[in-house]
């Protein structure tokens, strides 16, 4: 009987978690829509706000201490400043190309995430090598600011940071399949799936956009 009434709340939990992140997303969608309306001298300080919310999140995460209101503002701030990019890539590649990588991330996100929670194997070990992988990305693109890469190595880049943001889909829903936690964990249990989808989705922009031009 426990067993089963485990299960269940798991399910319920789980299903918490999906609601939270379906819902972020949905704002981001807002926020992207209120990007067009946004002077564009406010972006930069809209970046460094969603900057220190992403290290809020990153610092607070083992008190489990980001609440709803946290998550839903960060992805309706998150939304704000996507919409420059998708602009870019609306007005250089066309409408095709946004389309396509929003359409390829929901399918990526749809198999990693069937395959991470379906797989019997404890996924924990991929934490470090992910870990390591998505701080190489984050200098990359700080370096990139400064003193930009050529267009291959950039191409190279969004290759890599596809493959680290598909598989940390897949370690995040495999860590949620397998670890106990309350409903006050779901709000960052939904903001890792939200980081995890828009920075897979930038990638594919990138990475299709370089395509498209070919």
């Amino acid at each position: 009987m426990y067993d089963v009434y485990t299960s269940v709340n798991k399910r319920d939990l789980m299903g918490s978690v999906l609601k939270a992140f379906a819902l972020s997303l949905c704002l981001a969608v807002i926020g992207m829509l209120i990007g067009t309306m946004v002077p564009p001298a406010l972006f930069m300080p809209l970046m460094v706000v969603e900057f220190i919310m992403i290290l809020s999140a990153f610092l607070l995460r083992k008190k489990k201490s980001v609440g709803y209101g946290f998550l839903f503002a960060f992805a309706f701030i998150s939304g704000i400043t996507t919409y420059p990019i998708v602009a870019h890539y609306l007005a250089t590649s066309g409408a095709k190309v946004v389309l396509s990588a929003f359409t390829a991330t929901l399918v990526i996100f749809a198999v990693m995430s069937f395959v991470g929670t379906k797989t019997k194997k404890d996924l924990s070990f991929l934490s470090g090598i992910l870990f390591t992988a998505l701080l190489a990305l984050v200098v990359i693109g700080l370096i990139n600011i400064f003193s930009p890469f050529s267009s291959t190595a950039l191409f190279v880049a969004s290759i890599i940071g596809t493959v680290v943001f598909s598989l940390y889909i897949m370690f995040d829903f495999n860590r949620m399949k397998r670890m106990e936690f309350t409903e006050e964990a779901v709000p960052l249990l939904a903001l890792n799936l939200f980081l995890d989808f828009i920075n897979l989705f930038l990638e594919l922009l990138r990475l299709i956009g370089f395509i498209s031009r070919d």
